[in-house]
């Protein structure tokens, strides 16, 4: 096994020759892993990423690994000479044809990720979080489920006891937050502070655990619900600094080619860029950053509520299956208005919820079976990587205290009715919490990191979005129909389609095509004939849009 490191990860060969790899590498791409060849080439050794992704050749054998918690990707290609293997997808694509994956773009405007074991291109494969590929001889032969995921079903017998739950709760906290920061020693240490319970949490563990901590806030002017008083109660409470990072339309413009180059695959969700923003604020004056991801997945945080509600009341049967498709709240449902024809008969026959399977065939009750369903999805497949990806390219570690093993056991071990009290979501946390942070933010309403993707896409973005998905461009490109973002804003997907939700299918689309780009894959055309050219309030107000879309 031939293997190069850096601190953004490894890539590897074996049964083939790495040099034959980085001689195709672009320069762009080299000078960021920054090379530095260790020594596995007699065929024997293991790299690892902080036992986040592995690779562990023995004699005749190599097995690719990963983390459950999914902050690191691994992803593979086998070809005539061997097979080469990398935590970066880009590093791979100089080896293959670029053909696009039908199915990984079904998968995408699904979820607004690429569910594993796709990614775009048909030739490069992804290890899926918590699974283990072996080789024998050059062959795939086994795949096998982490046993940490056994741990992640509701135990028999769970604990009942409110008073020993948030003792044990306590304890827990304080243990995984001590795991994450024993090698810091004085460190200054950044936190990201949403003023939201998870974010708050982390940032009074840290504070408790001895360390300086410095946290970051996104400031969003005068677009969306502010969150930042939160943010600044928390700090006050805790007398620690608070950073306001700017996130206006400007720079988000500024920073979406960088951004989306360190995201490495595709993803979807407008929180993207803000995290990057926070991330190169952070750097300045930190080298470790932590943050609240892992939450919501493993408390039952509030995106549940809906599903739970849809579970009990539902006045038609409805599989489990199709019930958490519709929380991604994405383009799944809409098929034949949303690709184009061509495209959509290559895909029309595959369901979504096949990549979904897995992770909701869990036991015990059903907000047992969310909570696992949530960490292997939303979780290991969207949030925690692209978090972890921004973070590298920017030379940042990133660490996730509620991405424990022994915390995420014992959740399983819990009677649901100590997450979902009532209306009341993550109470076990917020009981556990309440004596370490002013009550105001424990016990307030749960609203989400509200990234104002409608009111920018509406406004100071509309003309970018004639550019980005004009709809020459898409035409051209044969995936999209050509007038979907148009319909999309104007309300022609559906009626059902909220105002909110407008912004985020946008969003996705979007960040589709300006990764495309970063790839030189984006076909040149341009056309003036769509709504773009004039501001979204023109036609809303006239009323004018019909008389466009008649004429299409």
């Amino acid at each position: 096994m031939q293997v190069a490191v850096s601190p953004a990860g490894f890539l590897g060969a074996w049964g083939a020759d790495l040099q034959d790899l980085l001689a195709k590498q672009p320069d762009h791409a080299w000078r960021l892993l920054q090379v530095q060849s260790i020594g596995l080439d007699a065929g024997q050794g293991i790299v690892q990423t902080g036992g986040e992704a592995w690779a562990n050749a023995t004699g005749t054998t190599l097995t690719l690994g990963r983390h459950p918690f999914g902050r690191v990707t691994l992803y593979w290609y086998q070809g005539e000479k061997g097979l080469w293997f990398a935590t970066r997808w880009r590093w791979l694509t100089p080896l293959v044809t670029p053909e696009i994956d039908p199915l990984a773009v079904y998968g995408y405007a699904c979820f607004s990720y690429v569910p594993t074991p796709w990614t775009p291109y048909k030739s490069i494969r992804a290890i899926e979080a918590g699974w283990q590929y072996t080789w024998e001889a050059g062959k795939l032969t086994s795949q096998k489920a982490s046993p940490v995921l056994a741990d992640w079903h509701e135990q028999a017998d769970p604990l009942a006891d409110e008073a020993i739950a948030v003792q044990e709760l306590r304890d827990l906290l304080e243990e995984a937050v001590a795991r994450q920061t024993c090698d810091l020693h004085q460190k200054t240490v950044g936190i990201l502070l949403s003023g939201g319970l998870d974010s708050s949490t982390i940032a009074v563990l840290l504070k408790r655990a001895g360390l300086k901590v410095r946290a970051y806030t996104l400031d969003f002017g005068s677009y969306g619900i502010s969150e930042m008083a939160y943010a600044q109660k928390v700090a006050q409470h805790l007398q620690i600094p608070l950073v306001k990072v700017e996130c206006s339309p400007r720079r988000v413009k500024q920073s979406l080619s960088a951004a989306t180059k360190a995201l490495d695959l595709p993803y979807g969700d407008g929180v993207c860029i803000p995290l990057w923003l926070l991330y190169q604020t952070a750097r300045q004056e930190c080298e470790v950053l932590f943050n609240g991801e892992g939450g919501d997945q493993l408390f039952a945080g509030w995106t549940n509520k809906p599903l739970i509600a849809a579970y009990v009341y539902q006045n038609q049967p409805v599989s489990f299956v199709d019930q958490y498709l519709q929380t991604f709240h994405r383009l799944w449902g809409y098929g034949p208005a949303v690709f184009a024809p061509s495209f959509w008969q290559q895909v029309k026959h595959w369901y979504p919820g096949d990549c979904l399977q897995d992770a909701l065939a869990g036991k015990g009750s059903f907000l047992a079976r969310l909570r696992r369903a949530t960490l292997m999805l939303k979780g290991a497949q969207n949030i925690h990587p692209r978090a972890t990806n921004l973070a590298l390219a920017l030379g940042l570690r990133l660490r996730s205290p509620f991405c424990d093993e022994h915390l995420a056991k014992w959740a399983f071990t819990v009677k649901a009715e100590l997450f979902l009290r009532g209306a009341c979501e993550k109470y076990i946390l917020k009981r556990a919490v309440e004596p370490w942070l002013p009550a105001e933010v424990v016990w307030r309403e749960k609203r989400g990191m509200g990234v104002p993707l409608t009111q920018w896409c509406l406004g100071p973005l509309w003309r970018d979005l004639g550019q980005w998905l004009n709809p020459k461009r898409l035409e051209a490109e044969g995936i999209w129909r050509p007038d979907l973002a148009a319909r999309v804003a104007f309300g022609g997907l559906g009626s059902e389609l909220r105002k909110r939700r407008i912004g985020e299918i946008l969003w996705l689309l979007l960040a589709w095509q300006c990764w495309r780009s970063q790839l030189g894959e984006i076909r040149q055309g341009n056309s003036w004939w769509h709504p773009f050219v004039l501001p979204y309030e023109f036609w809303r107000r006239t009323g004018l849009y019909r008389c466009w879309r008649d004429s299409i």
